[in-house]
């Protein structure tokens, strides 16, 4: 499933290639996100031309709107939103955590009321695989616990024991699965290290998990709340419990900084909300000068809608937006076009996109 190709002689950074049912993604790699089994603005068209070779949508979201049997009945999310990448699907633990005032655990069964009209809906290790079965993703999370941060360590026990145990039941019946279908077979399942910032429960949660023995392991829990120095502290006694020869994944982050950190530790795979959210809100990713990882302050962000963008003439960026000055992006926003929208998030996946491949040029070159 997952070929290591190169590991740097400066970090821990490794080139690899991922092989899923809908063909193979270079790694380190950043998954655009569809939540919602689309990217906010933009067609799975768009991020291909980009350079994208992945997607992340949601179990949760998709099994409330459109529900599954909608996409049943498409024969799955890649042809429902008319996508041909790899799609990975995350399996509704983060919204456990961020939507907690509408759930309650029950044994191995997560009850919740929908975000959107009440409605009342039962979560469980199994029926998350069903779920993303019927989805058809390439990669497909299994169901845990995350606790934000800080949490004291009777809770990120708690959790932790949880999630192994979920983890357990959903590996177990994927393997069932696989022996009755060869398409079931295809897809990719990955486990979530969880452990809070607590090293012993880290260390244990990825031993448990790795004995069970996924396609591929995630680091879940950060991004929730603490630092940069801790994230990194646990990446550090996280990631070397994980396999050489298997995918590691980085779940929620982030900030083009904490990527770069990541993978100099080890980590192979990225998404997060933030390029598509901040480009809404007309926060832009810019280059400073050639794109290079290894220069300390290597980009800038602007707020387009400020006003001494009125009359800039110069380019949104070099590359896919140099046609459009940045005064016409600020009229955009300031008359509420939805294409500003557009715009704005095309510029930050590019940048997003451009940067993973030059963290791979530079990992390549010994210089990350």
């Amino acid at each position: 499933m997952f070929k290591l190709k190169k590991q740097s002689k400066k970090s821990k950074a490794r080139l690899g290639v991922l092989k899923t049912a809908r063909g193979e993604v270079s790694t380190p790699f950043f998954m655009p996100i569809a939540t919602k089994a689309a990217i906010k603005s933009l067609e799975a068209k768009d991020v291909k031309d980009l350079g994208a070779e992945i997607i992340l949508s949601n179990t949760y979201h998709n099994l409330l709107k459109p529900g599954t049997e909608i996409i049943k009945k498409f024969g799955g999310l890649h042809k429902f939103m008319n996508n041909d990448l790899p799609i990975l699907t995350d399996s509704g633990g983060y919204q456990v955590f961020s939507l907690a005032k509408f759930r309650k655990i029950k044994g191995n069964n997560i009850e919740f009321q929908s975000h959107i009209d009440g409605s009342r809906h039962i979560l469980s290790p199994k029926k998350v695989i069903d779920i993303q079965v019927t989805l058809g993703s390439d990669i497909m999370m299994v169901l845990d616990e995350c606790v934000g941060l800080p949490t004291t360590k009777d809770k990120a026990l708690e959790a932790l024991e949880r999630t192994s145990q979920w983890a357990k039941i959903a590996i177990d019946y994927k393997n069932k699965l696989n022996t009755k279908s060869a398409k079931i077979k295809k897809q990719l399942i990955f486990g979530i290290i969880q452990g809070a910032d607590y090293k012993d429960l880290r260390i244990r949660s990825a031993q448990e998990l790795v004995a069970m023995n996924f396609d591929g392991y995630a680091v879940g829990g950060l991004a929730v709340g603490e630092s940069s120095k801790t994230m990194y502290k646990v990446l550090d006694y996280t990631v070397p419990e994980l396999p050489e020869n298997k995918a590691r994944y980085l779940m929620g982050v982030g900030y083009p900084d904490n990527i770069i950190e990541a993978v100099k530790r080890g980590i192979d795979m990225f998404d997060c909300v933030i390029p598509t959210r901040e480009a809404r809100h007309g926060r832009l990713y810019i280059w400073k000068g050639k794109p290079d990882v290894t220069k300390k302050n290597f980009y800038t962000t602007i707020n387009i809608t400020n006003a001494k963008f009125a009359k800039d003439t110069k380019s949104i960026n070099n590359t896919n937006l140099k046609s459009y000055s940045k005064a016409y992006l600020h009229h955009l926003f300031k008359t509420q076009e939805p294409l500003a929208l557009r715009l704005a998030t095309l510029n930050n996946l590019k940048f997003y996109l451009d940067m993973m491949r030059d963290i791979r040029r530079t990992i390549k070159n010994n210089k990350l």
